[in-house]
């Protein structure tokens, strides 16, 4: 009889124990933590939501470049190409075609390449320029005489485009072209001007 009721005793005291921990403050913690759980998750929605509207909100701005350059690799010789592009703020897509001339006397080869670009870009001018880095990859053909080979390239490089008139900029622009595989030449330094408009 004694230890039942030691028994009952002890079973009141972690009952009073338990009831002392929720009344002391326990209860409040969970669902303080509940409620802090929830406002960041609420925070997390609106933060995607904003970037959602935000990216609605800001067009995509196309535009196309023609330039005229030169590459310093083995003789100095014109470069010239066409580039197609678009952006959304900061990043940029661009699709470019450039044709190196051969110099047969000066043994240097011709080089074709087309390559598909990502542009890291400031998403206003600053001081009327705007900025970019970029890198991308495609394809080259390299030709001397009737020594010819066919592979991939890869390309990094930046620039900036400088306002003129309306949608014409300036665009000024360094590429260090990689050819892979066995090319005559691993690398081409190349440096263009282009006129680029924006529509």
């Amino acid at each position: 009889m004694a230890e039942s009721d030691g028994k009952r005793q002890k079973a009141r005291g972690r009952g009073s124990g338990a009831g002392r921990l929720i009344g002391g403050g326990g209860l409040e913690r969970i669902v303080e933590g509940m409620r802090t759980v929830r406002i960041a998750r609420l925070a997390i929605v609106a933060a995607l939501a904003g970037a959602g509207v935000l990216g609605a909100a800001a067009p995509a701005r196309a535009d196309i470049t023609a330039f005229l350059g030169l590459t310093s690799t083995t003789s100095t010789r014109q470069a010239r190409g066409v580039a197609v592009g678009f952006g959304v703020l900061v990043i940029g897509f661009e699709f470019e075609y450039s044709n190196i001339v051969e110099d047969a006397g000066e043994g240097a080869p011709g080089l074709h390449t087309g390559s598909a670009n990502v542009l890291l870009q400031t998403p206003t001018a600053i001081g009327g320029m705007q900025l970019y880095l970029t890198a991308g990859a495609g394809g080259y053909r390299e030709r001397l005489g009737e020594i010819s080979g066919t592979n991939v390239t890869t390309n990094v490089g930046g620039g900036a485009k400088i306002g003129l008139l309306g949608p014409l900029r300036l665009r000024l622009d360094y590429r260090l072209l990689t050819l892979h595989g066995d090319p005559l030449h691993d690398r081409y330094h190349r440096f263009y001007a282009g006129a680029n408009i924006g529509f």
